[in-house]
């Protein structure tokens, strides 16, 4: 077994994976998966800048992470940054900041990269399965930018644009740097149509007609998934590969964006740092299904995480087996 840590810092959450990986069999055992929310792409859409507030939560939860993976003991750890710190003009203090902590540096990703990650993160398990049509559909909707995959055992083609649910909710439904609570049906308009233009960019390099199974990942994927399940409480094993129908997607996009702040932090399965940014969320979700036709999405709590810690297992043992 090699143990191997992997982080993702994305532009809503940084999250942690400390796993052992078997090479006979190429399964990935957890040890510990966590996630905290730092908002680390607060204003970056509109400032180009993270935030100084942004970097020290971010920080925070990194120093919460190194006590983990030392205890843990993981003999190789990738930290994997994605949308926001691509973004930012001010990153140099963001990799600093995570060397001096972590001790290695953040590869700041493409977002081909990133989509190769997650959907390898997201269909290992699914590949072979009998009641699943292939090729693959992999949607990976975060805070900055969505990725979009398509395949079958491999990537075939792939795709980041830049819509997530925090960037189109700090630019479509904050106004006077405060969240429009629910938004007004001019604001969901204008949000549908950046969606939907951004779904254009997605389809010149993948045929995502081609897709036959729906899969979604990230974090407003699966709290859709929970709050369709009618769970009482964020429940990982029930939402992981559950299949949420177009219907339900629908009326639950519909809800999250008619709803109250309050309202909506009532949801048993909302995480607190998903309550203002979920309606955009469930709004691209809804759009990429009717831009593919799918009746339903497969639902995966494996993504780049995953993807990750795969990939920098696979790279600990090749390097083992050369020395």
């Amino acid at each position: 077994m090699t143990r191997v840590a992997g982080i993702d810092c994305g532009t809503n959450s940084i999250r942690l994976l400390v796993a052992d990986y078997d090479a006979a069999t190429g399964e990935l055992v957890e040890l510990d998966r966590r996630m905290i929310i730092v908002r680390l792409g607060q204003g970056v859409d509109k400032t180009g800048r993270l935030a100084p507030e942004a970097l020290e939560r971010t920080f925070a939860a990194c120093r919460e992470y190194a006590v983990v993976i030392k205890e843990l003991g993981a003999e190789r750890l990738r930290f994997v940054a994605t949308s926001a710190s691509r973004d930012a003009e001010n990153r140099d203090a963001f990799v600093r900041g995570v060397v001096e902590i972590l001790g290695v540096e953040p590869e700041v990703i493409s977002g081909d990269q990133e989509a190769e990650f997650s959907f390898v993160g997201a269909t290992k398990e699914l590949v072979g399965a009998d009641h699943l049509e292939q090729p693959f559909l992999v949607v990976d909707i975060g805070g900055g930018s969505t990725e979009f995959v398509v395949g079958d055992t491999h990537v075939r083609a792939a795709r980041s644009v830049d819509v997530g649910c925090v960037r189109m909710t700090e630019r479509h439904l904050v106004v006077d740097g405060v969240v429009t609570d629910p938004p007004t049906e001019a604001q969901i308009a204008a949000m549908r149509a950046d969606i939907e233009a951004a779904l254009d960019l997605a389809a010149e390099t993948v045929p995502l007609e081609e897709a036959r199974t729906l899969v979604g990942l990230a974090g407003s994927v699966t709290t859709v998934a929970g709050i369709a399940l009618g769970l009482p409480a964020y429940e990982s094993e029930a939402i992981h590969h559950s299949r949420i129908s177009y219907d339900q997607v629908r009326a639950i996009s519909e809800r999250m964006l008619t709803s109250t702040h309050a309202e909506r932090a009532a949801i048993p399965v909302m995480h607190p740092g998903r309550v203002d940014v979920i309606g955009a969320g469930a709004l691209v979700l809804l759009a990429i299904m009717e831009r593919v036709g799918a009746r339903e999405v497969v639902v995966s709590e494996h993504d780049i995480l995953d993807g990750i810690a795969i990939k920098t297992a696979e790279e600990a043992v090749a390097d083992q087996r050369r020395s």
